[in-house]
């Protein structure tokens, strides 16, 4: 396998791409388009930044230049750079700091008029010195002559003590609030100071980090987790790549991800492990270059077909690793991803049986379920429900695939990067069941005091770090208590009536032996459906909506035991939307270890990406 593979085209997937780095890239044009041609005289003057073409007005809405304005870029990081200009386009000129942008970057580009707009594209470019830089677009067309600049930053920085490794952890929508929950219920809180903090609380920086996307307010996973790998913002739904117009999900300028650096330049090993599927939105965003996160067979074809593959794979979603032909399977082809990884000399399990007796000398592929993995509750606290497990009843936890990537990982004397993901934090907020997001994110914080405890056992020589993707509105606001005889809204009690919840864990495993306590929590939510409310837990995870007939969101009757009542929600009721919806909330980052100095104050989460590169000192060599 080369790195001319990872987007290779595949007559199985029926997909046409290319490589990041080491295939042409195939364009994609209108049927009433015309055919490709060299995009600018490489000859012609330019001076201070203008261009043969002449100076106009900065017209933003007819250009767009991807990567965005004040994007930043590690030094030698590989990326796609494309123009798109509106209209029918005759000549596109772009200069970088006042030299044309061919002979900057040694490259031919190309110039591909499509219906409305006209492509500029150069692949497979890095920039090899550091500083500002400024990049200037002059067009012209049949409606006129526009242009358009924007400016990059390029760095490339060392930590004073550089790590060896790096552990990201993602809480997915493990917002504050849901991290207090979780601190709450399982150290415990006595006359208004805690008993203890949550382990991923006691690494000593913190940062806050903003969440947006570039086109939205309010981000999603896949969004969210690119900017971590590649220190790129993207688009919802999008990971490792801009948004261009086309209508191919694979063919959007693409952005080197933080796991092919460190593998391709440091023979660094990675892997990723997750309680969602692997294909889900934050594992994919180690490998996958798309705009459409919901291309999982494709995500799952293309994160094995590379140079460089992880050398871990622990979570769900067997579907989009089994050929069409298989019970369950979601993909649409004959690939079986399973014989391949096993064909190449990995391990297999599908038990947390199986796992355990893999051994730590060669790479793994773990798949536990179909899809997402069942939650902590269901999965390990919970007398075991058929109804709810289905035929997946031996599911290994987020500490046991945490520790065993790691005893893997570790054998390779360069280094490794691990991703572990908290991934039903969010997916049960959105559900509306706090109760079983706080124990997903109690297992979290146990997987993560794992990581802390490796990493001082070996010299102190990993950077850790513990952050959310986004955040989910919601909110503590008080006790809730029926023993005064009332329910509902009622029951809710505020200030010095609220007092203390009454959670016990008797075992000191970390959990509360009860999720259902005497008095719970009030948690209220800022963004969702209309739904049932009694603030009490739910013995089996129910929607909080659903869809009726006519199209309309509705409460879930389901959800309503005795005492509930019906909240009207604030979302619109047409929209499909049937669950509560992440917030455009910072969310907080914590961290140790080498490098780790580097995150404080408020953040925009591409930052992430630069700790992690900054810490390791990498270089990149041409």
């Amino acid at each position: 396998m080369s790195q001319k593979s990872t987007w290779k085209k595949s007559m199985m997937l029926t997909l046409v791409g290319a490589s990041l780095f080491g295939v042409a890239t195939v364009s994609t044009v209108d049927a009433a388009t015309v055919s490709s041609k060299p995009a600018i005289d490489t000859k012609a003057e330019f001076h201070n930044g203008g261009s043969a073409l002449g100076a106009h007005a900065e017209d933003v809405k007819k250009i767009t230049v991807l990567p965005i304005d004040r994007a930043k870029f590690w030094k030698g990081q590989n990326f796609d750079f494309e123009v798109e200009v509106k209209g029918n386009v005759n000549d596109v000129a772009v200069t970088i700091d006042g030299v044309d942008a061919q002979k900057y970057f040694n490259k031919k580009a190309t110039l591909t008029q499509h219906t409305g707009y006209a492509s500029y594209r150069i692949d497979q470019v890095n920039f090899d010195t550091v500083g500002a830089k400024k990049i200037v677009v002059n067009a012209n067309g049949a409606d006129g002559a526009s242009r358009r600049s924007v400016n990059y930053n390029v760095v490339e920085e060392k930590a004073q003590k550089t790590a060896k490794n790096v552990i990201l952890f993602v809480g997915d929508g493990m917002s504050m609030q849901a991290k207090e929950v979780a601190r709450i219920l399982s150290k415990g809180i006595t006359e208004g100071k805690y008993n203890d903090l949550l382990s991923m609380e006691q690494m000593p920086n913190m940062a806050l980090i903003t969440t947006s996307g570039y086109d939205s307010i309010v981000t999603d996973s896949a969004n969210s987790a690119s900017a971590y790998n590649t220190g790129h913002k993207a688009v919802v739904n999008a990971m490792g790549s801009y948004a261009n117009s086309t209508k191919d999900a694979f063919d959007d300028p693409k952005v080197e991800t933080f796991a092919e650096i460190v593998s391709r330049t440091k023979g660094m090993s990675y892997g990723m492990v997750s309680t969602a599927a692997v294909t889900d939105a934050t594992p994919a965003a180690l490998t996958a270059h798309t705009r459409r996160r919901g291309e999982q067979a494709a995500i799952a074809y293309d994160a094995f077909h590379r140079d460089n593959p992880p050398a871990v794979v622990l979570g769900g979603g067997l579907q989009f690793f089994l050929p069409l032909d298989a019970a369950g399977s979601k993909r649409k082809d004959s690939v079986n991803l399973v014989k391949e990884y096993q064909d190449a000399g990995y391990q297999f399990a599908t038990t947390a049986t199986e796992l355990n007796a893999l051994s730590t000398d060669k790479p793994m592929l773990g798949l536990f379920t179909m899809n997402h993995m069942n939650v902590y509750m269901d999965r390990a606290f919970l007398p075991k429900n058929p109804k709810v497990l289905k035929n997946f009843q031996d599911q290994p936890g987020l500490v046991e695939m945490t520790k065993k990537a790691i005893d893997v990982l570790d054998n390779n004397p360069n280094g490794f990067f691990l991703m572990s993901e908290g991934g039903s934090v969010d997916k049960q907020l959105h559900t509306m069941d706090w109760q079983r997001a706080a124990y997903d994110a109690i297992e979290l914080d146990q997987a993560v005091d794992y990581a802390r405890k490796y990493s001082k056992a070996h010299g102190d020589n990993t950077l850790i770090i513990v952050v959310a993707d986004h955040a989910h509105g919601i909110s503590i606001t008080g006790t809730y208590s029926e023993n005064e005889g009332k329910v509902g809204r009622e029951a809710v009690r505020v200030y010095g009536d609220a007092g203390w919840p009454t959670f016990v864990d008797a075992n000191k495993d970390g959990f509360p032996d009860n999720p259902d306590a005497d008095v719970t929590l009030a948690v209220q939510y800022a963004n969702a459906p209309d739904h049932y409310e009694n603030y009490r837990f739910q013995q089996t995870p129910t929607d909080p909506a659903l869809v009726e007939g006519s199209g309309k969101v509705i409460a879930n009757p389901k959800r309503a035991p005795q005492g509930a009542r019906l909240v009207e929600g604030n979302l619109p009721t047409m929209t499909g939307e049937t669950s509560e919806v992440h917030s455009a909330d910072d969310v907080v980052l914590m961290a140790e270890g080498p490098g780790s100095e580097y995150f404080r104050g408020v953040m925009d989460n591409t930052e992430v990406f630069y700790g992690m590169m900054r810490a390791l000192g990498v270089k990149i060599k041409k």
